[in-house]
């Protein structure tokens, strides 16, 4: 195990955000932690990243572990003329053949010499994950990574991330409410609402009455897309590929 925390509880203004929550986090995890907007996601994501302390509640963390992060919103300021190469050394020292396995794994090789602030969405998220990984994280936490994404940059993105989890080896936390999105990489979904309402693999999760009660009608269209995700991840990607090529 390398990271838990249990009977959590951390409170906002008299408020509890987040009551009695346990959760165990082992090596080479997918979990994903879906729920209705403030839950306390990030909140449970901040602690676990030890960058907010709980009012009650132990939280353990592997010595030496190190984690990754990949923020809901970055400031980043986009007069300034600065290309990706450069964000990603201002990270931290890193040597130039990590950085270039880096910038591959990410396919983010062929606009290291742009400005940052000519990026698409999906291509600034690829860049914080690169960001993210020059840590060379043994935990990587990510909120809403693909929030501000249309359907195919979402289906892109996790497609990534599940190769990053493939062949990195990492383990992978993700906040997000693209229900129908995350499922499909997922070994582990923790449905939270204050406190964790149910968790588990995705298909027994989704079958549970109080996941179904939180995002009613979203989980048959969710279901339909995990299905098709894995019946024709190809395609998809092919689709992602070429479509903008269809409206020249």
């Amino acid at each position: 195990m390398c990271l838990s925390v249990q009977n959590l509880t951390v409170e906002r203004g008299g408020k509890a955000v987040l009551n009695d929550v346990s959760l165990q986090v082992k090596d080479h995890d997918f979990i994903t932690i879906v729920g209705p907007n403030g839950a306390g996601k990030t909140t449970l994501l901040h602690v676990l990243l030890g960058l907010c302390a709980p009012d009650a509640g132990m939280v353990y963390r592997r010595n030496n572990l190190r984690l990754g992060f990949v923020p809901q919103r970055v400031q980043i300021e986009l007069s300034m003329p600065i290309t990706v190469l450069r964000f990603l050394e201002l990270a931290g020292k890193t040597t130039p053949a990590f950085m270039d396995e880096i910038l591959a794994i990410m396919d983010i090789a062929s606009i290291k010499y742009d400005p940052v602030s000519s990026l698409s969405g999906g291509e600034f998220q690829r860049v914080l994950v690169a960001r993210a990984l020059l840590r060379k994280p043994d935990v990587l936490c990510l909120d809403e990574p693909a929030q501000n994404l249309d359907m195919g940059g979402q289906l892109a993105f996790y497609k990534l991330l599940e190769k990053l989890y493939q062949e990195r080896r990492c383990t992978i936390i993700v906040v997000s409410h693209d229900l129908h999105m995350v499922m499909a990489s997922s070994s582990q979904v923790i449905c939270l609402y204050h406190h964790i309402c149910c968790s588990g693999e995705p298909h027994i999760v989704t079958k549970d009455p109080k996941f179904q009660e939180l995002f009613g009608d979203d989980v048959s269209k969710m279901m339909a897309v995990y299905h098709h995700t894995h019946s024709h991840t190809h395609e998809h990607e092919d689709d992602h590929e070429h479509h903008h090529h269809h409206h020249e």
